[in-house]
């Protein structure tokens, strides 16, 4: 998943193979395995161009994460202690991080719960 997240565009088989083969040796086989395995799952899509496929993601890295660490939250049987032993391993930059995305979250519950009001909507006017 990380070379075709990397790439950011539909991959072969062969191309990631050969990305691999610059740290391991690998079989062509075991790449077109993992790949396969991957798209049944539901992590790339693919489409036949001539005698190949061309794999891309379906979902981007972050999403896949979330996904990852809302899993291993929901099998915990103690999800607030799971939650402080996973902050407190944080580096000061990923609290930081944290910090930035708790502030996203809490301002996109603000619009949806206040939206804003329009002219004549407040209460006692009009009518």
């Amino acid at each position: 998943m990380t070379r075709v997240w990397r790439w950011n565009r539909p991959v072969t088989v062969r191309e990631v193979l050969e990305d691999l083969r610059g740290d391991r040796a690998i079989a062509y086989t075991t790449v077109m395995t993992v790949m396969d395995n991957l798209h049944q799952k539901g992590w790339l899509r693919r489409r036949q161009e001539g005698r190949a496929y061309r794999y891309e993601a379906v979902s981007t890295r972050a999403a896949y994460s979330a996904a990852l660490m809302n899993e291993a939250w929901a099998s915990s049987d103690n999800a607030a202690a799971a939650l402080v032993e996973f902050f407190s391993r944080m580096t000061p930059e990923q609290l930081d991080a944290l910090r930035d995305a708790l502030r996203v979250v809490q301002l996109d519950e603000v619009r949806v719960q206040a939206p804003e009001k329009a002219p004549g909507n407040a209460p006692g006017e009009g009518r």
